[in-house]
């Protein structure tokens, strides 16, 4: 059973978290400030940490900031109202897996932190941070993307997209479940989005490492 930490001051927003998630299958701790989520998200009894940015005491920048810098590989989502660009790119950048915005719908919460969860071979080491295929190498830790040793450069969407599929070698996914993963589900599910960037990775990781699947998918070549 996967163990949650949820670092979240707002009462509302922790009830409905953890009755969400207990109902899932998880098991939740709560902690109300950033001293309190920096000292026990150290410790090995967490697979994943819900991080507010708002928190008393030391914020969730600061939280994620000495996490990572003691090389603590715990998956991070983080959790805030603050949707501005800049915001996003500097969480993503500065180590956590994921950014979901508030107001948020937990089905797609949910997916994240299943995504997140997938490997399930949690506290993991440097080896286990690195994603391969071929001659692409992906750095979960560092989000960065080597094709034969030249460094490739990403957004945060397309570093997501490349992540499933090279967690997923040989599967055939959906467009429905890439649209869920990567963007969440308020998107258009007619939406060409999937498509769209299927074809940015395609020019920049190689136009054979993705296959489609005609009428279902996609799938990743290995």
């Amino acid at each position: 059973m996967n163990r949650i930490l949820i670092a979240e001051d707002e009462s509302r927003i922790v009830n409905f978290l953890e009755k969400g998630l207990k109902a899932n299958g998880f098991t939740t701790t709560v902690v109300k400030n950033g001293d309190e989520a920096v000292l026990i998200a150290s410790s090995d009894n967490f697979d994943l940490l819900i991080l507010d940015i708002g928190l008393p005491g030391k914020d969730g920048w600061r939280v994620l900031e000495e996490l990572r810098g003691r090389g603590e590989y715990l998956p991070i989502i983080i959790l805030t109202a603050r949707d501005d660009v800049r915001d996003k790119v500097a969480g993503l950048e500065g180590g956590a897996d994921d950014y979901v915005t508030k107001p948020f719908r937990f089905e797609e919460l949910l997916a994240r932190v299943r995504l997140r969860l997938r490997d399930s071979h949690l506290p993991r080491g440097k080896e286990e941070m690195l994603l391969r295929a071929g001659n692409i190498i992906l750095d979960l830790r560092t989000r960065q993307v080597r094709v034969s040793d030249r460094l490739i450069e990403l957004s945060a969407r397309e570093f997501t997209l490349a992540e499933v599929f090279l967690s997923n070698p040989g599967q055939v996914l959906s467009r429905e479940q890439l649209l869920n993963y990567v963007w969440g589900y308020d998107y258009d599910p007619g939406s060409n989005i999937v498509d769209v960037y299927v074809g940015y990775l395609r020019k920049k990781l190689g136009s054979n490492l993705i296959e489609t699947v005609r009428g279902i998918g996609y799938r990743l070549r290995i």
